[in-house]
């Protein structure tokens, strides 16, 4: 496998529709103010959180499970255009962008540098080959005080690593129904 360059990036969200909506170059600023930067990278694609969140909470003193999780362990924040996540918590966002991942492809999504220098980290997680969708982010809050996401900036970056011809994967994430495939929204977790 090879890692991809953003020329690569820009022909295959350009030509075949990888990533939508598309941002062929890096944004730092937005009517003149300085934001947490997204778009097209060296190397990567610099995702962004929509202002759909849903963040942890214990009011209901239940057990994290991931086999049955409880939905009502959730708060719904919207609109407000970030979220303060309280400490040692966390949320889930979903990006922006929708993703259409080519077979040959594997991608790797790692947080960005910025918000890990605030104790605020980003699951890091595949996108699979032939996986489509929303990609849900988790954001934890390692830190003793609240923290504060931003919508609609950057807030982790994909890597895309191409497999050799003669070495493209047998199953796809489609091919074997993966249970996430085409979320839309903020997407709890499934079994």
């Amino acid at each position: 496998m090879s890692i991809k360059s953003d020329r690569w990036i820009r022909k295959m969200a350009q030509e075949h529709g990888m990533i939508e909506p598309f941002e062929p170059n890096q944004v730092r600023y937005v009517n003149d103010q300085k934001i947490v930067s997204y778009g097209t990278s060296s190397y990567g694609y610099d995702i962004r959180c929509a202002d759909e969140f849903k963040l942890f909470t214990n009011l209901n003193s239940t057990v994290v499970d991931p086999k049955n999780f409880d939905e009502n362990s959730f708060v719904d924040v919207s609109g407000k255009g970030y979220c303060i996540i309280p400490p040692n918590s966390f949320a889930l966002a979903r990006t922006v962008e929708y993703f259409r991942i080519p077979r040959n492809v594997l991608t790797i999504c790692l947080g960005k540098s910025t918000y890990a220098r605030c104790g605020i980290i980003v699951n890091v997680t595949p996108f699979e080959p032939e996986w489509e969708g929303y990609v849900t982010l988790e954001f934890s809050n390692t830190t003793p005080l609240p923290a504060k996401i931003y919508a609609n900036e950057g807030c982790a970056q994909v890597l895309f690593l191409e497999a050799a011809p003669d070495d493209i994967c047998e199953t796809s994430y489609r091919d074997r129904g993966g249970k996430y495939q085409g979320q839309s929204g903020v997407t709890l977790p499934k079994t």
